[in-house]
Parts: C-alpha cells; structure tokens; sequence
C-alpha cells in the first residue's frame, strides 16, 4: 500500500473530527455541507480501497455529534443512524439496483422520495398518547433531554388522537428562513456574531437552557418517521407517515412513492428546483424502500441503514455581471464595500447585492467593476461573491476612498483591523445607525422604533441624536406617515418605559467600539455610576477583569470627547437612568473568583461555561493575570495555559469545573 494513501486518510480523518466537533457540538461550521460532504466521500473512497485501514474512530463509523452535559442524556433504544450520501443519479440508480437485487423481487420495490430537511434531528416520546420527552440526536446512541424546549414548538401536538401506549417519532428541528432573517437582523443590529445558516440557528435555540429564548426563535419540525411503536403497527413507510399526519403531526412535505430510477431521478430534481420557493432550507433530497419488512431484510451498516440514501444537492452558483461598487458607513464608522450587480435568481429569490467586507477581500479576489463574477448564496441564504470569471478591458482594480463618502473625513485603518472607518463621530450615516443600534431590543428595547422610523425621523429633523428620541411628542408623530393617534402614542409609552433600563444596557446602547453587553455589565460592576466610569482613566479601566488595553482604550477615548460626554447629560436630563442596581444572587458560591477559559472543552461551549460561572457570582476574564483564580481549560489551550503556568494560577478540566458547581 502507498503510504500517500495512509497519510491522506489520516489527514482526512482529523480534518473531518474537526468539522464535525464545529457542526454538531458547536453549532459554528467553518465549511459548507457541500464541501464537507466531498472530503467524506474521499474518506470512505479510500477505506473501500484499504479496509484495513478502518478504525473505530473513523468518521464513517459513527454519527458526528456528542451528548451535551448541559442537559440530562437520553439513551436511544432505536438508533437514530444518519444516511449514507451519494452524489450523482448513478449513484442513485445503483442503489436502487442493488436494494431490488438484495431483496431477489422480480418487481420492483417502492421508495418513498423526499425532501431533506436541513435542521436539527429529534426523537418524540408519547406515552398513552401524551408527549412525555423530546431529545436531540447526540451520538446516534446518547442525546439530550431538550423536552422543555421542544414543547414551544406549537406545531408539536402535546396529545394524540389515538392514546397508543407508547410512541416514538424521529423529526427534524428548523428555523424557518423568514425567522431566520428576522434573527440574523436583530443580532447584527445589536452587534452580535450572526447566526451562518438557519440549520445552526436551529441548534443553538433548541439547546437554549433558557426556554424562552428557544420560544422566541420559533422554530418548527417536520416528522418523516417511525420509531418504535406500541399498540399499533405499520407494513410500510407512507401508510405510516398518513396516520402520523392524520393524528395531527407536521409531516414531511411532498413525499412521493416511485419504483423506476428514472422517475425517481425526476423526483429528485423536482424537488431541487423547489428549493427556493419553500419557507424552510433542504440540502438533498432522501430515498427510502417503504416496505418495512423489507427495511429489516436490508438491515443496516455500523452508522447508516442500508434501505435509504441522501442525495445532496451541490450548491448553486450564478455568473452575472458586477455594476458598480457601493461604499457604506456602518454605527461604528466601518467603511463596507457592497457588490451591486445584475439579479440573478439564487435559491429562489432575487439576488443584486452582496457584502464585498473590505480591501483586502476585494484585492485578493482582483474584483474590479464590470467584471463578470460568481455570486451563491452561504448556506443558501447570505449571498456573496466567489470569485472574479473576467475583467472588463480596460478596468482598474478597484481602492476604497480614502475620504468618507458620506461626510468627507478621512478614513483610517487602525491596527490589527482589516477594515477602514470613518473617524468622525457626527458623520450622518454613523448618527442614522446609532440611533438605530440604541432603540434595538439588546440595548434600550424601545418597541416600534424601528430603522425606517428611524430614518424618516432623521429626515423630518425631528431628531438629531439618541437624547432627541425622549422629546419626542405624539402630535409630532401622528403627522407623519405610517401613524396615526394610537401608534404614535404607543411608539411615545415605548421611549418613556426605556427610561429605567439598567445602565450596562445604557451603556451598550451607546455603542462604544468593542464594547458589548458583557463589556458593559463588567464597566458597572466595577464603578456603578455612570460619572465613575466616564471620570475612569484608561489605567484604571485595564485594571478590570475581562478588559484588555483595545477596550480600555476605546472607552476612555470615548468618555473624554465632549460630544459624547454632553449627549450623556444630555440623557440625564431627560431620565435615563444612569445608577447601576447589583443584583444579589442566591448562590454566590464563585463570588469573587474570576476564570479564564482557553482551548475547546469536551462538552461545554465557552458561554455556557461563562453562564455557569457568572450564575453562581463568578466573572470571566478575557486574559490571564495575577488576579485570575482560575484557567478553565480544554484540548487546543494556547498562550493563556503556558501563561497560568508561569503564573502557578491553578489550571482545571471541564470535569473538575463541573465537580465545583455541584
């Protein structure tokens, strides 16, 4: 055997564990499914050629994710396999071959076709037709006890028709893509990381430890199968899948029973040119043999049954031509260049724009106006430009201005950033999206005010900056378009009841550069008013934990601009709160201990970790210094453990970190 081929599938092997632990367990894929998909298929390629390579260990040889100990584990008595992925309508058909000649039927089976959900799966339990436990995939074998959390789904039926003893349902978990938008809105507004795809969007809402959060997201599920079941018993998949439907289950859509490979391969396109039109992401589309004595006949591999595959649809691509270039100016003065280019129809929708981010994006790629580029859309929602096919004659790389193009300051790049701003903090566009990122829901939460009343008050001169917001009157706002008497009343209650908000959301909502919720919470820990903090030296600002030399930096050098320290007195003067109110906690157990947390831990994301800790009276630290007590760390841990060492700060595992919560 070469041992090219022992090295690769080594290589191969790490490389999807990697994936896998960003996909399943973090919910924060680096690569799309696609192309995931691709190196897996290169795996078992080599496996098929040198079986005595196959190990346990082996991506092929079990299902991706793992058991969270955040929630309860759910052992599975019926595995909850995944499918094997094919590619291409050969594979398709010799799959279909080769169940009809393993079966030894002279006619040929039937297979349901359906559509693949890309979501989240989940195991539903019923007992005497009542919804008992709900749980996630984890392993195949172990999962999470997420029933809480599942109940908020309203299309979830809590009782049954038909109280069989006991039932069990495997369906798919997902955010719809309107609900998806609406989030990806609300977190870039509030200037949070944004979800990638509504499939992680999904996940990280049903392991909410919080319920009402995971409501708040509202997902939904489709069921596509049967378990186990007691009490009632089924001959095949689609009779199965019509009582499901009939005791008030969200069924899989446009399922579809076929025997020919042809008409099957039809089937499969079918659904792939849908895609766009549906209110909920697929990436495949599923073939199973319905008869379910047949499905045991078949039985299956270590991982995958071998009565069903998943065809995965490569991601669509487009050729168009690049218009012009746009320039933005974001709230924090970020300088965004936007694609515009011909509509093109992507994943259903209308597509003519997408985020270019900056220079350096712009130069690698060499994307220059009029050329002809490649546009798709990231896990089918986010468009964004692959490449640059060709240039039109005689263009020129395109440099963004050196001059915003909003207020005619100069831009500048400040260190260790790949993006150019905008210094001046009366630039209009910098003003319009303050305004907008203070009334959002993560900062002072004024319902109704959103960015198009936002932007028709800026151009009525109504309001000029955030304090204007609270001398609005409700006869200034019921002449405007879109109110009337009630609305514009209600908008003038949502502004005074911001009024009180606790001060870190105060703080947020002014939108210091790099300074979160977080940030902020630990700003009025430390000081508790808000003259404290603005009197606070960048010195002393270092001296909390969690802030490095950026935040501190950037917060005095906020403070000690009189714009910025007159639009303050400017909102005491009309009622802002600006006194920080602690809260006791009942269990202080970590009160006065601050925690680092370095590399990847085997079960816990790092805020879930930082949830636990900050619950129970502890704080988080961003770096490693003599005042941390201690260095939570995982696989991958980097400087900060060498520098815990250095220190002797006392370095814990994610068991002993849990042994100390109990």
């Amino acid at each position: 055997m070469n041992d090219n081929y022992k090295s690769r599938y080594e290589e191969l092997k790490a490389i999807l564990e990697y994936h896998n632990k960003r996909y399943y367990d973090n919910d924060d894929p680096e690569i799309e499914d696609y192309e995931y998909d691709r190196l897996k298929k290169e795996l078992e390629g080599i496996e098929k050629e040198h079986p005595e390579l196959i190990t346990p260990d082996s991506p092929t040889q079990h299902v991706g994710g793992h058991p969270s100990s955040t929630f309860e584990k759910v052992s599975h008595t019926v595995q909850m396999a995944s499918l094997q992925d094919v590619f291409s309508k050969a594979e398709v058909s010799d799959f279909i071959n080769k169940c009809n000649e393993s079966l030894g039927r002279q006619q040929a089976a039937a297979f349901s076709v359906e559509p693949k959900i890309d979501g989240l799966s989940v195991s539903l339990e019923y007992v005497d037709g009542i919804f008992t436990r709900g749980s996630t995939r984890g392993d195949g074998f172990v999962g999470e006890d997420v029933t809480e959390n599942l109940k908020t789904i309203k299309s979830i039926p809590k009782k049954l028709k038909t109280a069989v003893p006991y039932l069990e349902v495997r369906g798919e978990v997902y955010m719809p893509v309107e609900s998806f938008e609406r989030l990806v809105e609300r977190q870039e507004m509030n200037g949070e990381k944004p979800a990638k795809n509504p499939r992680n969007a999904a996940a990280g809402s049903l392991r909410q430890k919080d319920s009402r959060i995971t409501a708040e997201r509202q997902l939904d599920i489709f069921i596509f199968n049967v378990q186990q079941a007691e009490g009632i018993e089924f001959t095949s998949h689609v009779e199965s899948l019509e009582w499901l439907k009939n005791q008030g289950f969200p069924v899989i859509d446009g399922y579809e029973l076929l025997a020919d490979s042809e008409d099957i391969g039809d089937k499969i396109d079918r659904i792939g040119n849908s895609r766009g039109g549906l209110a909920y992401d697929i990436d495949g589309a599923v073939v199973k043999l319905d008869n379910l004595s047949d499905r045991i006949t078949l039985g299956a591999t270590a991982k995958v049954p071998k009565w069903a595959i998943a065809y995965k649809y490569p991601p669509e691509e487009k050729e168009t031509t690049l218009l012009s270039i746009e320039v933005n100016v974001g709230r924090t003065g970020a300088v965004t260049p936007v694609a515009v280019f011909e509509t093109i129809r992507l994943a259903g929708t209308d597509v003519s724009r997408a985020v270019l981010h900056n220079q350096e994006f712009i130069s690698e790629k060499d994307i220059r106006v009029g050329d002809r580029i490649v546009v798709r859309k990231a896990g089918e929602i986010i468009p964004e430009v692959l490449r640059s096919v060709s240039h039109k004659e005689n263009s020129q790389p395109f440099v963004l201005p050196e001059y915003c193009p909003v207020c005619g300051a100069a831009t500048v790049r400040y260190e260790d950033e790949a993006v150019l701003r905008c210094p001046n903090a009366e630039c209009p566009a910098q003003i319009e999206r303050s305004i907008i990122h203070f009334a959002s829901k993560g900062a002072m939460g004024i319902d109704g005010l959103g960015p198009a009343i936002v932007k028709q008050l800026i151009d009525k001169k109504l309001i000029f900056n955030v304090s204007d917001i609270y001398r609005l009157r409700a006869e200034q706002l019921s002449a405007l378009e879109r109110f009337g008497e009630k609305s514009a009343e209600n908008l003038v209650q949502a502004i005074e009841a911001s009024k009180p908000a606790p001060l870190d959301r105060v703080i947020y909502a002014l939108g210091i550069r790099n300074i979160g919720a977080g940030a902020a919470k630990l700003l009025c820990e430390e000081f508790g008013d808000i003259d404290s903090i603005m009197n606070a030296t960048a010195e002393q600002l270092s001296q909390i934990d969690g802030f490095g030399g950026v935040m501190s930096e950037n917060v005095a050098k906020a403070f000690s601009e009189k714009h910025f320290r007159h639009l303050v007195e400017e909102l005491k003067g009309v009622g802002v709160k600006m006194e920080y109110e602690r809260q006791e906690k009942g269990d202080n157990r970590f009160s006065g201990l601050t925690f680092v947390l370095t590399g990847t831990l085997p079960t816990l994301k790092r805020d879930q970790a930082k949830a636990i800790i900050e619950s129970l009276g502890g704080k988080v630290s961003g770096s490693v210094s003599k005042k941390t007590s201690y260095v939570l760390a995982g696989e991958e841990a980097g400087s900060k453990l060498t520098k815990a060492q250095e220190l002797g700060i006392a370095i814990i595992s994610e068991e002993e970190f849990l042994g100390m919560t109990k």
